[in-house]
């Protein structure tokens, strides 16, 4: 191997080890959901905020961070986003009350708009050869990152007290921030422009107000008039900041670009397959977890449902070069096609192979496998229909959508296994992650064929012509 591909493989390393990092926050505190109220001393209800406000914030600046690398480069972002995360960390770490735990976790969420950056920046930093499979790797840590963080902070609250979690999660922001500063190579990829932060501004109240009143809505009631005002304000917000948009010369979001069929089509994708990824990882823990008194239940403990479950999230890292070879060898359409058919198998398998933990631990690794081809074939798909000055920005929408889908499905799962007690619920839940995951094949058949096969040694394809 020679200077120039050690390294791209040492910048691949460090972006995914950073994709690992930050996508860990998001489970981090599952161990101790149940005890927060008392941790916090607080109620049920506001220790909950503990969870949501970081899935909010993660999803409201996933495409800001996107349009912010294309401005003023990739690598400022990168680095800034893992400062974030430092700081968060530390905030949550030193904090007992529910106030600045609450500030803690916000900013942790902020960290996430790390992935479609670091994303992005693949393609401008490794060579062509090297670029699918460095894409696969990096877009498989969202799931890797999560999976593997359910055992891991489950294991650090048995050894230590709560507080080691948000230390935990700072030294490795710690290691990341000097490992972008250090290793991570400065590109001159800004493109230069405003911040259009009326545009910001306007697309996170939206999306605070539905993606809140998604989450909260099996709790507060979905016809309760918290969740209908929620909502709908949200909506009203985004419609205006839609029309804000269109009327801006240089948009936080290019919506006619988004607009384009092949990128329409392919973000609709990504609502249906994160709904699918979410899925699983909600209904499959809770099944592991409940007492075999139940006669359904399975009776594992936090660590031990896991430890189930993390050999899934490995397997999404496992197929990254998969992942390349069929991208290279097929197109990511066709990729993307594939790897949501094999998610929805393996929805099918749980199914029929539910009553004992290894026979979930192998449906969820097939499952995973199919989240992992599918989520590497996502960005490629849209860099292909995307000019390069606006990738960050499209891939952080892309993100979005993505993020949305799991919302979607964690309200959905929690409606439905609250509405139907014992084994039919589970049941229930695995039809649907599979419906959701061959709905997300149908969308993608639909993706014109504007993304020409990827020859081999090339990152993405280009752009039809028009």
């Amino acid at each position: 191997m020679d200077s120039r591909h050690s390294r791209a493989l040492l910048t691949v390393v460090v972006l995914c080890f950073g994709g690992l990092s930050v996508s860990l926050t998001q489970t981090l505190v599952i161990p101790i959901q149940g005890e927060l109220p008392a941790l916090l001393s607080t109620s049920a209800a506001n220790a909950g905020w503990v969870v949501t406000i970081t899935l909010l914030a993660a999803a409201v600046t996933m495409p800001i961070s996107g349009r912010l690398g294309d401005l003023f480069g990739k690598p400022p972002v990168l680095i800034g986003s893992a400062a974030i995360l430092v700081v968060g960390s530390v905030v949550c770490a030193l904090s007992s009350d529910l106030a600045p735990v609450l500030v803690g976790r916000a900013l942790q969420g902020l960290a996430m708009g790390f992935i479609p950056v670091a994303i992005a920046l693949v393609r401008e930093v490794v060579p062509p050869d090297m670029a699918n499979t460095g894409i696969a790797a990096m877009s498989a840590t969202l799931g890797v990152g999560g999976a593997i963080g359910l055992p891991l902070s489950a294991w650090v609250v048995q050894t230590f007290e709560y507080h080691a979690l948000f230390w935990f999660a700072a030294g490795l922001a710690a290691v990341l921030l000097l490992g972008l500063v250090t290793l991570v190579p400065r590109v001159s990829d800004a493109r230069g422009g405003r911040v259009d932060v009326l545009g910001a501004l306007g697309l996170a109240a939206g999306l605070v107000g539905v993606l809140l009143a998604v989450s909260k809505g099996n709790e507060w009631g979905w016809l309760d008039g918290r969740t209908l005002l929620s909502a709908g304000l949200g909506l009203a917000v985004l419609v205006g900041w839609g029309f804000l948009e269109l009327g801006q010369d240089q948009p936080l979001v290019d919506l006619r670009a988004t607009a384009r069929r092949p990128v329409l089509l392919t973000n609709v994708a990504a609502v249906a397959i994160g709904f699918g990824m979410m899925a699983q990882a909600i209904v499959v823990p809770q099944l592991l977890q409940l007492p075999t008194a139940t006669g359904f239940g399975l009776g594992q403990t936090i660590l031990e449902a896991g430890l189930w479950m993390a050999p899934g999230g490995l397997m999404m890292l496992f197929f990254a070069p998969v992942s390349s070879r069929l991208m290279t060898g097929v197109g990511p359409r066709v990729a993307l096609m594939l790897g949501a058919t094999v998610l929805g198998g393996g929805y099918l398998l749980a199914f029929f192979l539910m009553d004992a933990p290894w026979q979930l631990a192998l449906a969820s690794i097939v499952a995973s496998a199919g989240v992992g081809i599918g989520y590497a074939a996502m960005p490629a798909l849209i860099m292909g229909s995307t000019p390069p000055a606006e990738a960050g920005s499209a891939l952080g929408v892309n993100a979005l959508m993505r993020s949305l889908g799991t919302t979607v499905a964690a309200a959905v799962m929690a409606a439905v296994l609250s509405g139907s007690g014992g084994r039919d619920g589970f049941e229930l839940c695995f039809l649907i992650g599979a419906a959701a995951a061959f709905v997300g094949v149908g969308i993608t058949a639909l993706v014109p064929h504007v993304h020409q096969r990827a020859p081999q040694g090339s990152a993405t394809s280009e752009p039809a012509a028009a």
